[in-house]
């Protein structure tokens, strides 16, 4: 068949189909690409394989390990324990699906990482989700690039992302582009920002320098604090240093969630600034209950992902388990979910770099997402307009990485 454009469209079609059968399911609704090549229905016959010892989720013959810190110290075994319920009710909810998790500990370490990688490996895993913690994923990387295994980690650390090794996690540089670029559309063209002086405010700094350049503003100023526990003296004083530069920005950055933003406001309006004029910006961390019922930050534009599906995932989860989970829970339920829908559309390319790197990106229950070659990814995030009682979204977040962001 010669006639390319009508293949292209007709796969398109066929992959968006490679969504979850049932209709109450909010997982990913497919690849969008259409350039996955083997299309849906070609089995795969599968060989002698290894004996797996421990725990298994699902029946089927593609093996993915699933790496959490199910003894991690410090109570972060917690989230090894939801993030394993998460990947259980994936496949509930996606019937049929030809995957077997391997579980694996790896003790939120390095060494753990590393032993988990090589055991899951050993007995034939093909893709590796998780771990979580940035330690772990760099162990699991050393295992997984000696064996050309692809993994998909949880970590929202950049510094472990490479070739073959994914973060699947909110990054700060996708909260950075979508606020920026959202401000930028709407004429705010002078930016100033107050960040935290550690690694995630060096990560954002960089960001946000790159970001203001790319839409033509200009950075008035960036102020830097001591982010010391409850201690908010430090903040207040990098607050009030900014006065003297309300008058020429349009737009203040404060990505740091908790009480940060609303102590800045308070140190503002406590020296009477003249704060009319400025649209305060925040980031992803801005999405609880604290800043979005908090009245003196109405008005204020923070990102996140759409939360609708994480509402629908959320509410099954809880009727499943007894309780709720947190708002990074849905990152392994998309992994598992894309690590089935890719096993049922793309044949045995199915985890390939070329098949997870597809420009079109996937959409999960978060929205829109694409893996880089670097192994960091790119999200379709909206915008939300804080009102003190809640938000609204005020831009909703791309289904199409055509669209632009």
């Amino acid at each position: 068949m010669d006639d390319t454009g009508t293949v292209k469209r007709y796969r398109r079609r066929i992959f968006l189909k490679t969504a979850l059968a049932s209709a109450s399911a909010l997982a990913l609704t497919g690849c969008l690409g259409s350039s996955l090549g083997t299309l849906p229905g070609e089995q795969i016959q599968p060989g002698a394989q290894p004996e797996v010892t421990g725990e298994v989720i699902g029946t089927g013959t593609v093996r993915v390990g699933l790496l959490l810190p199910l003894s991690s110290s410090g109570g972060n075994s917690a989230i090894g324990t939801v993030f394993k319920n998460s990947a259980a009710l994936a496949l509930q909810n996606f019937p049929n699906s030809d995957v077997q998790l391997l579980v694996k500990d790896t003790g939120g370490t390095a060494e753990g990482g590393r032993a988990a990688a090589q055991k899951a490996i050993s007995e034939g895993a093909e893709l590796l989700l998780g771990p979580v913690f940035a330690p772990a994923v760099s162990g699991v990387g050393a295992a997984a690039r000696a064996s050309g295994v692809p993994v998909i980690a949880f970590s929202t650390d950049t510094s472990v992302a490479s070739r073959g090794i994914y973060l699947l996690s909110f990054l700060p540089e996708s909260d950075v582009r979508r606020i920026i670029g959202y401000a930028s559309s709407q004429q705010k063209r002078s930016f100033a920002a107050l960040l935290p002086n550690d690694s995630y405010g060096s990560v954002v700094e960089a960001a946000f320098r790159q970001e203001v350049g790319r839409a033509g503003g200009r950075i008035a100023t960036i102020q830097r604090y001591q982010a010391t526990g409850s201690d908010t003296s430090d903040l207040k004083a990098k607050a009030a240093g900014l006065q003297r530069s309300l008058n020429s920005i349009d737009a203040l950055f404060v990505p740091a969630g908790g009480p940060v933003p609303g102590v800045v406001m308070q140190a503002l309006m406590g020296l009477n600034a003249d704060i009319g004029h400025i649209k305060l910006l925040g980031s992803g961390q801005w999405d609880t209950p604290q800043i979005k019922n908090n009245p003196i930050l109405t008005g204020a534009w923070f990102t996140g992902p759409e939360n609708s599906g994480f509402n629908g995932f959320a509410q099954r989860y809880q009727q499943t388990y007894g309780s709720p989970p947190p708002r990074n829970a849905s990152l392994v339920y998309d992994g598992v979910t894309l690590a089935a829908g890719l096993i049922r559309s793309a044949g045995p390319q199915r985890f390939q770099p070329r098949i997870l790197t597809n420009k079109d990106g996937f959409l999960g229950i978060d929205g829109l997402f694409r893996f880089k070659a670097n192994g960091l990814n790119e999200r379709g995030l909206a915008i939300y307009q804080v009102t003190g009682s809640g938000s609204q979204v005020v831009a909703a977040a791309p289904r199409d990485f055509r669209s632009g962001f």
